[in-house]
Parts: structure tokens; sequence; C-alpha cells
């Protein structure tokens, strides 16, 4: 997995979706993705937007801010 902030929002993604105890085939369906996406993004490969941040997270049952709030107290590094 990348380090940085690509990394991070890939674990986060991970984490969740672990959590919910989905695929990342159903996380990709349920946010209108393909399942390949998902998984680049879980390795941190992609530089991910804010808009497929935001239809992941509402796939995952969260608010952008829900989602960003581990980060508010790190710094990450690119």
């Amino acid at each position: 997995m990348a380090d940085g902030v690509s990394g991070a929002v890939g674990r986060r993604v991970r984490e969740l979706r672990s959590g919910l105890a989905i695929s990342q085939e159903e996380l990709a369906e349920r946010a209108g993705l393909h399942r390949n996406y998902v998984g680049s993004v879980e390795r941190g490969e992609r530089d991910v937007g804010v808009g497929a941040i935001a239809r992941i997270a509402g796939a995952l049952g969260l608010t952008l801010a829900e989602f960003f709030a581990p980060f508010r107290s790190k710094r990450l590094r690119k």
C-alpha cells in the first residue's frame, strides 16, 4: 500500500469496507464505480477526486465529514 494521502485514503476505505463485511465489488456497485477502481483506491495507486470519495463515502453510509474525521489531527505527506 502506498504512503501519503493516496495511501491514507485507501487504508480508510479498506478499513470501513471491511468493517461492513462487504467486498470491493459490492462497494463498487453501491458507489457506481468499477471494482478495479475501488481496488486501486484501496491500494493507494490513485489520486482520488473528491467526487469519487463522496460516492464511496455515501456507499459506506458516511458523509464526507465523517469519512475525513480521522484525518483532522494528522499531517499527511505526499
